[in-house]
């Protein structure tokens, strides 16, 4: 029964994920149709202080790096799973990550001001082409690894079937021939494409592009202890967010 609850635990988790990554598309977007989006907040207004918005959304952001890198992080894992049954353990993970980002969602502060601006129709579909390839290298990459057990369903039903999960094993497909962390290459192209920048567009832009940087980090030093040489080489042969950009030496 308990492992039967697991599983259905995990499916209500992907789903509330999934939900809450198609209205992140949306907000980047800035859809007026939805409640709020990264240009529209009618809780607190679309031309507040920057001097109260800026400093409010950059701990959004903090907050949300903090939660998705500590919580990856091995040595949190080893805790976290002497409270939390190992088979939900990333299930759990992906409900905390929801859940903040739901916060950002919800309290991000718009600023007012433009970066730039595209009128021209055929410079608005290119980005917007550009905008939609990111979201689907993105969703992608999560397929040519495992999606499934990448937001914790796998876990849960190898559990059901009293199997473990096999071993981790180094492997290159499409994308990552080409670039080492190519869904955080998709969300650097999609949060970056698009033919009206306001300042909150691109301050939310910058400020996940440095998490990601400083993500990537912390990832790579877990996959060497992991993968040792192989990835080492790995790094040498590929480039990290661009083709034949950041390879290290």
């Amino acid at each position: 029964m308990t492992r039967a609850f697991y599983v259905l635990l995990a499916t209500a988790i992907y789903i509330f994920f999934f939900a809450t990554f198609l209205y992140l598309i949306g907000f980047v977007a800035g859809l007026p149709q939805l409640p709020t989006n990264v240009d529209t907040n009618p809780f607190w207004g679309i031309s507040g202080p920057v001097a109260l918005a800026v400093p409010i959304d950059i701990a959004l952001i903090t907050l949300f790096g903090l939660q998705h890198s500590v919580m990856a992080r091995p040595g949190f894992k080893a805790v976290w799973t002497r409270i939390v049954p190992k088979p939900i353990e990333r299930a759990i993970y992906v409900l905390s990550a929801s859940l903040v980002l739901i916060l950002l969602l919800a309290f991000w502060h718009p600023v007012v001001g433009t970066l730039w601006q595209v009128d021209a129709p055929i410079g608005r579909y290119v980005l917007w082409g550009v905008f939609a390839a990111g979201w689907g290298i993105v969703l992608l990459s999560t397929f040519l690894l495992n999606h499934f057990e990448l937001f914790g369903l796998s876990q849960t039903i190898l559990n059901l079937r009293n199997r473990t999960p096999a071993a981790p094993q180094f492997r290159l497909p499409f994308f990552y021939k080409l670039v080492r962390h190519p869904l955080y290459s998709g969300f650097v192209i999609a949060l970056w494409a698009t033919p009206v920048m306001s300042y909150g567009h691109a301050l939310l832009a910058f400020g996940l592009t440095v998490y990601i940087l400083i993500a990537i980090q912390y990832e790579e030093r877990d996959l060497i202890d992991e993968f040792g040489d192989e990835y080492r080489g790995y790094r040498q042969r590929v480039g990290s967010l661009m083709p034949g950009v950041g390879r290290v030496k």
